[in-house]
């Protein structure tokens, strides 16, 4: 299947190559092979050779045929996601606390399922929440933008921050980096711990809000990504996050993870356009819950 992008580089873009544009644009090394013999990339209605300069106002059109992707089908679960933002390319929704990401063998009720009802044909996945996690995720509607949103996860282009509602039973300092590497309990197949050969793991927090009963609201953001990071971070530093059934003791039944992804930053893929997009302050029911 073919591909075609087009956008206008921004005015107070600095003149560049076309290389280096496609360079900026994260466009893979294979794709931009193929662009160039291909002469698949058009500039102003015309063929521009890649050590040729573009400048701001231009015209850019791109033609992909060679995406290949060995995404699995997502079966639709019925049900409708609640979309947050969307644009030709992707979507991004509130998922659930308590809603798996993607499907495991042949489960129908996870994210991506209720995003292939919304579809109306499988998406692909980008990155993942914990099924405890609630918050905004992102979904591809095609292969083409996945390899982009992956180099921007990796470059740290693509930007979240969570916010947390934390048990104080230690003080903290008002904001801070946890540097503590993250490995595989050994006791429990289930968790990760802090352990001295573990990866490296790195989650900058900030307080937001002291609460009267030794809680407080806390904004986190992630160097790295590691399963359950920000959960086993914040109960090492003695601040677990209320309602974690793995890393709080005290955490109480039925009681769910006050935790949220709640702002996503990145560059639109095939453009060079920065987006922010914002959970809204009434959908954060960590928000609602937190005590005053």
């Amino acid at each position: 299947m073919s591909y075609y992008f087009t956008f206008n580089i921004p005015t107070n873009h600095e003149p560049c190559s076309v290389n280096d544009l496609l360079r900026q644009l994260l466009i893979p090394r294979k794709w931009r092979h193929f662009l160039r013999t291909e002469q698949k990339i058009i500039i102003n209605g015309a063929y521009r050779y890649f050590n040729q300069t573009v400048y701001p106002n231009d015209k850019v059109e791109l033609w992909l045929d060679h995406v290949e992707t060995a995404q699995n089908e997502y079966a639709p679960s019925g049900k409708m996601p609640e979309i947050i933002y969307e644009d030709p390319n992707f979507i991004i929704i509130n998922k659930p606390a308590d809603q798996k990401t993607h499907p495991n063998l042949f489960e129908t009720n996870t994210a991506l399922n209720d995003c292939a009802t919304y579809l109306v044909f499988s998406p692909f996945i980008v990155h993942r929440l914990d099924m405890l996690t609630s918050g905004l995720l992102l979904v591809a509607k095609n292969p083409a933008v996945v390899p982009i949103l992956n180099r921007e996860l990796v470059t740290k282009a693509f930007h979240r921050e969570y916010l947390a509602v934390v048990n104080l039973e230690k003080a903290i300092d008002d904001s801070g980096t946890i540097d503590l590497p993250i490995g595989h309990d050994p006791l429990d197949q289930r968790k990760r711990k802090v352990v001295s050969d573990g990866l490296k793991s790195i989650t900058h927090y900030q307080v937001l809000k002291r609460y009267d009963n030794n809680t407080a609201l806390v904004k986190l953001t992630l160097e790295t990504g590691r399963t359950h990071q920000i959960r086993v971070h914040l109960a090492a530093i003695g601040c677990p996050i209320i309602g974690d059934p793995l890393y709080n003791r005290n955490a109480k039944k039925d009681e769910f993870l006050h935790l949220t992804a709640y702002q996503i930053s990145l560059q639109v893929p095939f453009t060079l356009d920065k987006l922010k997009v914002k959970l809204p302050d009434e959908k954060v029911s960590l928000l609602k819950n937190a005590k005053n």
